[in-house]
């Protein structure tokens, strides 16, 4: 018989529910019996002793929450009877040493790359086309629709066409129930057809909000965040339309670019619509200098390259009672056993590690990097609080429905991605990463913001773990959904790749799941598996105002 309930650390005094658990019913754990108060529905917990208002709550070995009120043991643990709470932490002692994983089974092996001149390896070959400022976006529209079916990168208009059939049947006198209960054609990702530049992934246009107004630390931070996006190992090239007068002057890319790869070579062409003039003219160049730029793209060609260059982003959304006890470690061995093979990782969602600062920052290398950290974590707290807020608001109405009731257990679950290993630098919105090991990069929880920043600092593949079921991509870097239970997998499986329920199941070990994503991200990152997130075209792109989001 299959285990119905789980303590996630020895020193917890909850038990996880890993099925529907009915009052009344007892369960036994560990030689003990416990008789259940309340029904306890899968991925919620319930408590292992009789616990008085004020008691602490731990899970995954820290302070999640404190009773709110009386909770009998083996009583439900609500937002009804418990309220989030954290543990301070301290810059003290380094506590760097961690149990190097078994990398044998993957130290002869390799994937096939697009190789830089800066000496970084791309998982893909995209040219990109950047407007400066948002009134650059309907260009970028009329240049979307103009390059994009013309050269092999659309897909079949199967909505286009169910569109047509209703169109038909209502020509035809169809009413509104006929029209309800038409059976219409199947979706079809396949592109519509072949590509004029095999060798070019696509062209991708990264529409945004921003680049005027604002203050010009925004405009900063968006010049910082676009050359990420240039300079990365999956793009060609660029093009960059510019109207001339906003905050983000070229001038400022110009310089985030040079930061980031002082012999930048990469083809790149900047139009600036003021100095141009027409519309007319400013598109027409546009569009020369992009299939310029495309013929120049397409000649490179995947090459063999070492695991050493894959930067890996963790990312989280959608998260349930599970995440933390399959999907999370999985990926946290999956982060484990390429930091051990010279590769590097990207932690980011601040909001979501608040409660575990402690242990993050003991595994910073450094004791600068320690403070550094200690400082990002306390100002983003305090900002969320004089904006009304705080990270006890963190948790969704859906994280909350399926079992994570407090920011503290949200983010203990979430710190799992981040596996074991040492922590190398801490790095600010949107720095680069420039040094192999576990990176924690600032950003806020929303994973599209989250990833869209990891993508900037360098991750050329992203792990995205899910319990609800979320189709977040990006337009250059394939984000690999990683389902943390099986009636998801199942249900949603046009938008999930990899099911790490088999670990909820007693099927597989979480050192075993890793090692199946680390091999899935192999064949992802030479181009054999087209992730779901690129086969539907989901192309999240939102850069972060550093204001406070969670």
């Amino acid at each position: 018989m299959k285990q119905k309930v789980l303590k996630v650390h020895p020193d917890d005094n909850v038990l996880v529910a890993l099925t529907d658990l009915e009052q009344g019913e007892t369960v036994t754990f560990e030689g003990e019996d416990f008789q259940l108060i309340d029904k306890v529905q899968a991925k919620h917990k319930f408590a292992t002793a009789h616990l008085e208002p004020g008691d602490e709550v731990t899970m995954y070995g820290v302070l999640v929450g404190k009773a709110q009120s009386v909770i009998p043991r083996g009583g439900l643990i609500s937002t009804a009877n418990l309220k989030h709470a954290a543990s301070s932490f301290t810059v003290g002692e380094r506590k760097t040493s961690w149990k190097t994983p078994d990398v044998s089974k993957f130290q002869s092996k390799q994937f096939y790359g697009f190789h830089r001149p800066d000496g970084s390896v791309g998982t893909a070959n995209y040219w990109l086309v950047i407007p400066m400022v948002f009134c650059e976006n309907r260009n970028l529209e009329v240049l979307e629709e103009a390059l994009v079916k013309q050269l092999g990168y659309g897909r079949n208009e199967t909505y286009a066409n169910q569109a047509k059939q209703l169109i038909n049947l209502y020509k035809s006198g169809s009413d509104v129930n006929g029209i309800l209960n038409a059976s219409l054609s199947e979706v079809d990702y396949l592109p519509t057809s072949e590509r004029l530049f095999p060798n070019v992934d696509g062209v991708k246009f990264l529409k945004h909000a921003g680049g005027c107004g604002g203050t010009r630390s925004d405009a900063q931070a968006l010049c910082a965040l676009l050359a990420g996006y240039i300079t990365h190992p999956n793009v060609a090239g660029a093009t960059v339309l510019s109207l001339g007068c906003q905050n983000a002057q070229v001038q400022m890319l110009e310089e985030e670019i040079q930061k980031r790869d002082a012999n930048f070579s990469k083809p790149l062409y900047i139009l600036e619509q003021q100095k141009i003039g027409t519309e007319a003219k400013l598109l027409s160049e546009s569009i020369k200098q992009t299939f310029a730029g495309l013929v120049l793209a397409n000649q490179n060609k995947r090459e063999p390259a070492p695991l050493s260059k894959i930067t890996i982003g963790l990312e989280c959304g959608g998260s349930d009672g599970f995440s933390g006890i399959s999907a999370n470690p999985a990926i946290g061995y999956t982060s484990d056993l390429l930091v051990a093979l010279g590769g590097s990782v990207i932690l980011a969602e601040f909001p979501e590690l608040c409660g575990v600062e402690q242990n993050i920052s003991d595994r910073c290398i450094t004791v600068e990097s320690a403070e550094r950290f200690s400082h990002l974590m306390k100002t983003y707290a305090q900002r969320a609080e004089e904006a009304g807020s705080g990270f006890d608001m963190n948790p969704s109405p859906g994280n909350i429905k399926d079992g994570l009731i407090t920011d503290a257990i949200k983010s203990a679950g979430a710190a799992k991605k981040g596996g074991t290993s040492p922590v190398t630098e801490i790095l600010d919105y949107p720095e680069k990463v420039t040094k192999p090991g576990l990176n924690l990069l600032c950003t806020p929880g929303n994973d599209v913001e989250s990833t869209t920043a990891e993508v900037a600092s360098g991750a050329n593949v992203v792990l995205f773990t899910t319990g609800l079921g979320t189709p977040t991509g990006n337009p250059i870097a394939p984000v690999v959904k990683i389902a943390t239970n099986t009636t998801l997998y199942n249900k949603m499986n046009d938008i999930m790749d990899v099911n790490t329920g088999t670990i909820i199941e007693g099927d597989e070990t979480i050192e075993q799941a890793g090692e199946r994503i680390l091999d899935y991200v192999i064949r992802v990152a030479s181009g054999e598996i087209e992730v779901s997130a690129v086969r539907h075209g989901q192309d999240d792109f939102i850069p972060w105002k550093r204001g406070v989001s969670l």
